[in-house]
């Protein structure tokens, strides 16, 4: 495994780090002890950061990485969590002080944790970026030792640049992979001219860049990539990154051929995203140990050649960019 620094924090986290939130709920039926095998495999090979958040499962995903952390005293378990999207209608005004400190006061005690090591708004209305109140209150929270650092999880390039501003975000968490290419553009100059960790969410476009899917693939009624492929229950870029489904296909065999020898397209991808140093880790899903050893094992594969990473970029300039870049 390698290891890069996340921002100020302190923390170096392992470049391929675990994604809880397919272990909490949300993309069909998970099974609590291959969840938490998939959890102990990553530890194994080196994973030292988990992401999660409070909904995940309404609080599941948060108490089986506390269970992780009990069984495991010895291990280095870095620990991000979310809050807010526990709001039943997302308005700027239900960011307050009691509703914050109930979210973290809960995850704290889902992760068995006094101090969480790093609290993110997770995915809040575009106007909290523009409310220093609120990151008043996370400024208190981190006084009063229930929050060690805290950062922001984003939907989109102009939300991630507005929440920057903001002295005390640490870290910013925004969907990139091989068919979202503007952070790469837009924001990682200014990210790393704030030493801003930067946190690649949604690596594998939901499942797509794992080339396991196909027209006839169908997916559980609780999968969001069932419910939410036009938005119907949240931002529609959280599901196969907003790309339209057989576009997506069309476009993963075309990278199957791009692929490297030696890599399943899974470590491609996220290999792929390791090659910009402005990202400190991307956050992989996995319901199963297997799942994980795959996802773990592409930290330590070769560079990807110049020549792939500009046929990665045509792909996406001929085929998403007129999509992805006025939406995200």
């Amino acid at each position: 495994m390698k290891y890069r620094p996340l921002g100020n924090t302190g923390f170096n986290v392992s470049t391929i780090s675990f994604g809880a939130w397919a272990i909490g709920g949300a993309w069909g039926e998970v099974d609590d002890a291959d969840s938490l095998a998939a959890l102990n495999k990553a530890i194994d090979l080196g994973v030292n950061f988990i992401d999660t958040a409070d909904v995940y499962g309404d609080g599941r995903s948060e108490r089986l990485i506390g269970k992780l952390r009990k069984d495991r005293p010895r291990d280095t378990v870095i620990v991000a969590t979310k809050a807010g999207r526990r709001l039943p209608k997302q308005t700027p005004q239900g960011y307050s002080r009691e509703n914050l400190n109930q979210w973290v006061d809960r995850s704290r005690q889902n992760l068995q944790m006094d101090t969480l090591d790093l609290l993110q708004l997770h995915c809040p209305p575009a106007e909290v970026y523009d409310t220093s109140e609120v990151f008043g209150l996370l400024d208190d929270m981190v006084k009063a030792g229930k929050v060690r650092h805290y950062g922001i999880s984003v939907e989109t390039v102009d939300e991630a640049l507005r929440g920057i501003r903001h002295p005390g975000v640490q870290t910013v968490q925004i969907i990139f992979n091989m068919f979202r290419l503007k952070p790469a553009e837009l924001f990682f100059a200014a990210a790393a001219a704030r030493k801003v960790g930067i946190l690649a969410r949604v690596p594998l476009a939901s499942g797509l860049l794992t080339g396991k899917f196909s027209a006839a693939s169908s997916f559980a009624a609780s999968d969001h990539r069932q419910f939410n492929r036009n938005g119907e229950a949240f931002n529609k870029g959280e599901t196969f990154s907003g790309v339209p489904y057989d576009l997506g296909l069309k476009l993963v065999e075309d990278l199957k051929r791009l692929c490297p020898a030696g890599m399943t397209l899974t470590q491609f991808a996220l290999r792929w995203i390791l090659m910009f140093d402005a990202v400190t880790c991307a956050i992989p899903g996995a319901k199963n140990a297997r799942q994980a050893q795959d996802n773990m094992s592409a930290a330590e594969l070769p560079a990807i050649p110049g020549a792939t990473m500009v046929a990665v970029k045509k792909l996406y300039d001929e085929y998403l960019r007129a999509i992805i870049q006025p939406q995200w």
